[in-house]
């Protein structure tokens, strides 16, 4: 059998992720970690004590290393950029925290973690763009404003998918993510569901399908997640809920 040729491999071999696009993967797998949660805490029998543990920790180790990427970029130091590592910073405590603690508890520190990764890269590329406009990826031509608005509240884990009596829905918060708009992004490669992976709508009812994005769809994400938002709000993550301050997660710790 004849080897191919050493050049013709190394073209066939993916860019690293950005940073932006590593957050957004990051926020992805916190999505996953609280959707694995609420399941056990629903499941018949009482989950074990550390069922959690190895995917908090990392979670922790993760985005300790999204930050290192984000310094090893060396962009210029702005109030920003250093608010964003320190977001980044708690995310990481809080899932460090949260080994040590019951799966109820430990549910409650990483909550908001998905909006704020998201959120930190929608500043990150924001930064980005304004120093190194020359080199910023373009952005994707095949997004519209809801596209991107749709692509956005699924990266904050925001979008779940079931279907009844022979026909599809959405479950999402405002802005709404209809089932026209993610088969249309399903279509493209950008979107996918993992089946019965998220919690019920309600007590006793059926595990929903989770909605995330694929990697197609997080590069395309990373490229226009700092566009000028379309509507009244602000793009979704940009501004994400307070976390969880050091001194709240330590005392939730001892209790």
């Amino acid at each position: 059998m004849t080897e191919p040729p050493t050049e013709s491999l190394l073209f066939d071999v993916p860019p690293p992720p950005t940073p932006v696009e590593r957050l957004l993967h990051l926020a992805d797998q916190y999505t996953q970690h609280n959707d694995a949660l609420d399941l056990l805490l629903v499941a018949t029998d009482p989950p074990a004590p550390d069922a959690h543990a190895s995917s908090a920790q990392r979670l922790a180790t993760d985005t300790q290393s999204a930050i290192k990427a984000i310094h090893g970029e060396r962009l210029y130091e702005s109030v920003e950029l250093t608010e964003t590592v320190m977001r980044l910073r708690q995310l990481a405590f809080l899932a460090d925290a949260s080994v040590d603690l019951n799966v109820a508890t430990a549910r409650e520190l990483t909550a908001l973690a998905p909006e704020a990764a998201v959120g930190c890269a929608v500043t990150l590329a924001g930064e980005t763009r304004r120093r190194r406009w020359a080199t910023a990826p373009a952005p994707d031509d095949r997004l519209n404003a809801m596209h991107r608005t749709a692509l956005a509240e699924i990266a904050c884990g925001h979008v779940v998918a079931s279907s009844s009596l022979g026909r599809e829905f959405t479950r999402s918060r405002e802005p709404k993510v209809l089932m026209s708009t993610l088969r249309t992004l399903e279509t493209k490669g950008l979107a996918e569901r993992t089946a019965r992976s998220a919690p019920a709508a309600y007590v006793g009812g059926p595990s929903l399908d989770r909605v995330r994005l694929t990697s197609a769809g997080i590069t395309a994400l990373a490229s226009v997640i700092d566009a000028p938002p379309a509507g009244p709000r602000t793009a979704p993550g940009a501004t994400p809920r307070p976390l969880p301050s050091a001194g709240q997660a330590a005392a939730t710790r001892n209790r």
